[in-house]
Formats: structure tokens, sequence, C-alpha cells
């Protein structure tokens, strides 16, 4: 069986069928793109051949490209590989541009055969890419299904043509959101933005019924026609010009000039606007090509595709363990993070028992899933029907024998660990002796934790991240007993709920909170040797950061940043490291600056919670320095105080997997996405340079600089972490 069949029907319309064997979504390699090209000259030649419809035999339609083919390219160009990549992807724009002729007369443009596409569900990438090129498509009317081109979510952009398509179809004005934020669109929002032209219940049979009516003029492309005039005005234009000016601010506003990919698929559409159109699809190959040549391309493909779906498949699962879904789970503390965790597993179709300590806090907690559906019937994306389904496999209850039944408990009850010790107690005496117990907590030691339980083993910690249902990351932590089916059980729930999971072995801070707490200090350490808030917030976003650390601090609340410190310098004694950053956060908390939610931190706010600008008041106590650091140094002080802490933790054995390493680290509190990840970062600099710049750091800031051994060792043996470490890599081997 192949990827692509050919087949006719009694009417003369051949089906070129996409089914990629041994996969559950359709993807695309170079021997399937091959095959293909074959296909597509058959049914071209069939004198008996009306016309083709392109379909899917599986539910979904495509998931694009199969991006480990684009790294086998790289490696089997040798000494050359932009010119490997860049005749592959011309290979793509041939076979996708002879498709779009369909045999017509370059003149007259006339006797082609018509094609058209039948979306029967989920088509992105390259997928997308191969509907823009048919004459015709047709998409499911199925709300469930989605169509896009997301391809810069993964730190590229579309270079099937899909960038030059698309926007000389719709403009650029309208193309720029669509191609840079990746989002995909349910049918009727995809009709609307012109990325499919029908709908239909069966696209089938109406992309067969349009390929049997269609007319010479329906085959032609407007880019095609004589007298072509792109929407919205060509860069010539005066209304195209401010069209690119608005996108170029666009792009430099949210991006802050940190990611390569959406900088050059503009320049792909500017370029390319000038010239005719196969000009433009080289012009898209050679930016495309420029994008996958850079490291940042590679590195984010890696963590954000390949790596991170290999931990959502199971990639650190421990072996030979029976399934371990969650039917029935237990959550104990109705507060925010317990209401955020019974959102989520009532949606994934758990029955949950919500635990408070009366009745109202525990209506409270369920109340959060109520409002969360409510805004959902709003959009219209969630029925009256789902809402009292979802609402009645949640029971808000005080009394504990409810909890009866349950093979998963997770506790997220105040962080004491006294508190948290009786809590185990009380409920491993009711709950099944199989049964998993897991701690929400973000700081406390799971070790520590699971000696209040009578069965070490099966106690494990889920750290969750705020807000539960809008974060993308779980971050579990094996105590020294953990066992490997509580590890394997904490893994298929989130599997259940669809997040990403990492597992990590104990230690205080565990791993994501480990690194994050140094950025945030190292921020505040910054403020106290008069450095601009303004140029450290700026510094961190131009990293890729969704907010620099002054910024986060105030939305994480500076009071909880004092607590924590309290707490571990209680833990540490005499080891522990003295902070000007906790002068700083004391002195905030003791003025009853406690941050956003007190509409007053390091940033003023207005009657509705809106910052208005930094509190002014700062520089009475820590004046700005009259000669401000260099941009660049700022920003490898906020680099290196983490990654440090990445390389610490892989060293120490917290982290046993890098790809957890990385991914976590963009997943849970951004980590400049562009780099790949903390330790994808240090490839990317080179282990050399890291250590030399740790000497150089630690000199002139401080020992927290200081190079791990680890690294130094790695730098002098001009190592990489992904060339030393990868599984991937060591599996091939």
């Amino acid at each position: 069986m192949s990827d692509f069949t050919l087949t006719k029907d009694a009417d003369g319309v051949a089906f070129i069928t996409w089914d990629a064997q041994g996969k559950s979504m359709n993807v695309m390699t170079r021997e399937a793109f091959e095959l293909v090209d074959s296909l597509v000259d058959q049914a071209l030649a069939d004198d008996e051949v009306k016309g083709i419809v392109i379909t899917s035999g599986k539910s979904d339609f495509a998931g694009g490209m199969d991006l480990n083919t684009l790294a086998v390219i790289r490696e089997e160009a040798g000494d050359n590989p932009a010119q490997g990549l860049f005749d592959f992807v011309m290979g793509g724009h041939r076979i996708l541009r002879k498709l779009e002729l369909a045999g017509m007369d370059p003149k007259t443009k006339k006797g082609g055969k018509p094609v058209a596409c039948a979306i029967n569900g989920t088509c992105a990438g390259i997928g997308t890419e191969i509907a823009l090129a048919c004459h015709h498509r047709v998409m499911t009317s199925n709300p469930k299904a989605k169509i896009g081109l997301p391809e810069i979510l993964l730190g590229i952009f579309p270079g099937g043509g899909g960038t030059i398509r698309y926007s000389r179809m719709v403009g650029a004005m309208a193309a720029a959101p669509v191609l840079l934020e990746g989002k995909m669109m349910d049918p009727a929002k995809a009709k609307g933005a012109q990325m499919v032209d029908a709908l239909a219940d069966d696209p089938v049979a109406a992309a067969k019924e349009w390929v049997l009516n269609a007319k010479d003029a329906d085959l032609v492309k407007p880019w095609d026609a004589k007298g072509y005039k792109m929407p919205g005005g060509a860069p010539y234009h005066p209304a195209g010009f401010m069209t690119f000016v608005g996108a170029s601010a666009m792009v430099n506003g949210k991006t802050q000039g940190a990611f390569p990919a959406p900088k050059a698929l503009l320049s792909a559409i500017y370029e390319g606007a000038l010239v005719d159109f196969d000009t433009a699809l080289r012009i898209e190959a050679r930016w495309f090509t420029h994008v996958l040549m850079n490291p940042s391309s590679s590195a984010m493909i890696r963590s954000l595709f390949i790596n991170k779906q290999a931990l959502e498949k199971g990639a650190v699962r421990p072996k030979d363990i029976p399934d371990q879904r969650v039917k029935k789970l237990g959550v104990l503390g109705a507060g925010m993070m317990g209401a955020g965790i019974a959102l989520v597993s009532a949606q994934a179709g758990m029955e949950v028992v919500l635990i408070d300590r009366d009745q109202a806090a525990a209506d409270k907690g369920k109340a959060y899933t109520e409002a969360y559906l409510d805004k959902g019937m709003k959009r219209g994306k969630v029925t009256a029907e789902k809402k009292e389904a979802m609402l009645g496999l949640i029971t808000a209850t005080p009394d504990l024998d409810a909890l009866k039944g349950c093979d998963l408990i997770i506790e997220a009850v105040f962080e004491d660990p006294g508190v948290k010790a009786e809590m185990t107690k009380k409920v491993e005496a009711i709950i099944p002796e199989d049964c998993i117990f897991a701690s929400n907590t973000s700081t406390l030691p799971i070790t520590g934790l699971a000696k209040a339980s009578v069965r070490p083993e099966q106690f494990i910690g889920i750290h969750f991240f705020s807000p539960v249902e809008k974060m993308l990351l779980v971050e579990i932590i094996k105590g020294k007993e953990t066992g490997p089916r509580a590890v394997a059980k904490a893994l298929d729930y989130v599997r259940q709920i669809k997040k990403t999971p990492i597992v990590v072995n104990d230690a205080r801070f565990f791993y994501c909170n480990r690194c994050i707490i140094p950025y945030v200090n190292e921020g505040a350490r910054m403020i106290t040797e008069g450095v601009s808030p303004v140029l450290i917030d700026n510094a961190a976003r131009q990293l890729g950061f969704p907010v620099g650390p002054i910024q986060l601090t105030d939305e994480t609340s500076i009071d909880l940043g004092a607590k924590i410190a309290r707490a571990t310098k209680a833990a540490m004694g005499n080891a522990y490291p003295e902070s000007p950053a906790d002068d700083l956060i004391f002195w905030m908390e003791e003025l009853g600056r406690m941050g956003r939610k007190a509409n007053a931190g390091f940033f003023d706010y207005d009657d509705k919670g809106k910052r208005t600008g930094y509190w002014k008041g700062l520089q009475d106590k820590y004046p700005l320095a009259e000669e401000q650091p260099d941009l660049i140094e700022v920003q490898e002080r906020l680099m290196f105080a983490q990654v440090l802490e990445a390389v610490r933790a892989l060293e120490e054995g917290v982290l046993e997997d890098i790809r957890e390493g990385d991914v976590g680290a963009i997943l849970a509190w951004g980590f400049a996405p562009w780099s790949g990840g903390p330790l994808s970062w240090i490839d990317i600099i080179g282990t050399p340079y890291a250590a030399d710049r740790c000497d150089q750091l630690a000199a002139k800031y401080g020992e927290r600089f200081t190079c791990p051994p680890l690294l130094r060792e790695m730098a002098d043996k001009g190592q990489s972490f992904y060339g030393r470490f990868d599984p991937e890599a060591k599996s091939a081997a």
C-alpha cells in the first residue's frame, strides 16, 4: 500500500486519495510527494479523466509535513545543506504548480482539467498548501474540523506556496494575521477568510459535482489571469505601501525582532508582490530555506514539535505498566488551583469529587467550571447539554467519604506541610489501597510530603501552572520512594486532559520554579543596582519572553515572592544565599504594594486594574544609575540566570531527559521560544562561549554565575547538549 492511490469512477473523475500508512494522521514525506507527482501526471495524461478530486482516506485530511524529512535532506546534502533544502522546496513548488495549471494551454489558459480538494476533516500545513493549489476547495461543515497554516508556531512559515498563494488571493492585509498567528479556523471562518470555497456535509460528492461542471474560466487562478492586481494594492501602490508598513509594525510589535520566521514571511510576501507568480514562488523558497538554515528554526521544530509530541506520546512513561487511565478523581481543595483541576478533568470526561472545608467553599469551586462553560456558551462553543453533562461529572462536597472509589487523588490545599500531612492521613484512611495520591505543591519537596503517607511508593507530585485550563504544561515530580505505577498514572492522567507532561526528580522548587525564580530575582537585583525597570523588562521581551521579570513579579504577586524567600531561608538556614532582591521584595511587601492584585506594585494601576506605568517611588530607595548597562549585558544576565539552573538540574539528576528541560521551559514560563529552550540555547551559542561568559559574569556579578562543572567539561571537549544527551540520537545509534 502507498500513501497515495489513484482510482477512477464511471463518470471519468480521478480520485487521488491520501492515506499515510501506519500513521493516524496524513503527513507528507519526500517519497509521498514524489508519488503525488507521478499520480498527477497519470491523471492529466489519461484522456478518459475529466477532472481530479484530492481527498483523504482518514477521518482528517492532513497534519502537515513530516518535519524529520527536512533534517534528512539537510544531512544528505552534505557540505551544501541550503542547496539541498532549496532544491527540495522548489521540487514541491513544481508539483503543486503542475496541479494548479492542470494541463491548460499556457497562452489561452484553456484545456486544463479541473482539480478540486475535498477536505473531510482537519487540515494543516502542507495539506492546506495542496488545497490552495487546487481550483476549488470543499470542506466538511463539521464545526469540529479545523484548517490553517500553523507553521509560524514551529519557527518556520508556510513554504510550500501557501504564503504566496494566500497573500495573492486575499491581499497582504487580510493574509498577515492568518499567516503570522498560525491559528486554525473552523469551516465557517475558513470560508469567510477564503481559505476554502464551499462547505458540505459530503465534501467528496460536492467536489466531484464541481469538477463535472467546471468551465475553463473556473480553472484560472487570479494571478494567472491577465491584468491581475493584488487585493489591497501592491507594495508600490499607495494603499499597498501602507499595508506593508502596518504589517511590518505588527510583526515587530508582537515579536520584538526575536523570531526570524515572521520577518522572513513578510519579506517573502513583500518581495513576491513585486514580481510574477513563478518568481514569487522562488523568492518564497529562498526565504524558507533561509529560515530552515537558522539554528533557531531547527531548535524550535525539535522542541515544539518532535520532542513535545514524543513526551505527549509517553516517551518517558515506565515500560510494562498497564493502562492507568483515571476514571474517578478526587480533588482536595476547591480554591483556584483545585477548581481549575476539576474543570480540565471534567472536560476529559472524568468523574470528579471536589472537596473543601464546607459546602459553600466546595460549591464556589464548582462554580468556576460553570462560569467557564457560560463563557463558552456565549461564544457558541458550548451547548446547554454539554454544560449540564460536565457539571454533572463534578460532585462538590465537604464529605471525605465521597472519595471512596477514586483511583487518583490530587491534593491542592494550602502550601503548608502540616496541613498537607493531616489531609494525606485522613484521605488515605478512606480511599482504596491502590489509589495514587498526588500533591499539587509548587515548592515543597515531594519526598518530605510523602512521609505522611502509609504508601509512599504511591505518592507523587503533579504540579499544575495557573490558570490550569490555559497552561499547557504539567510537571510530574518523583519522590525518592515514588514507584513506576504512580509515574504511569500521572502521565496517563496528563494525557487524558490533553496537556504536555515532564517528569523530574524531587528537589527544592523541582525544575520549573527552580529556573523561574532566578529570572525574577535577577531582574530585582538589577533594580537595586539602579538599572531602569523599563530596560530590564524590554530586554526580556526582546529576547522573546512574554513578559519581563518585573512585570512577572507583579502578575504573580509580590507577597508570594516574599513567602517563598522566607520559607527557603528557613529550610536552608546558613546555606541560604543572601540577596538584595529579597530586601527589595520585603520592602515592597511592607509598603503594601503586593502587585496587580492590590492595584499597586512595581507598576501603578488605574481603577480598572490597567497598568499605567512603572511606579516612580522605586527610585526613592533605588535611584537610577546615571549610566545604564548595555542591552546585551542585561539580556545575558537574565538568560544565564535561568539556563545555569537548567544545567545544574541536569547535572544533579533532577532532569533525566534534556527534552523535558527545553519543552518544560517554553511551555511553563515562555522561555525564549525561538531558542528551543535553555539547553538548546547553549547549543546555539556553543558551550565554549557559554563557559567563558559564565566566568566573566561571575567575576563581575557574583558566584551565582559560576560555570557548572558539567558545562565546563563539555566546553573543554567541544560538546553540545543534544550531541551528548539527546535520547533520540542514542536510540538511533
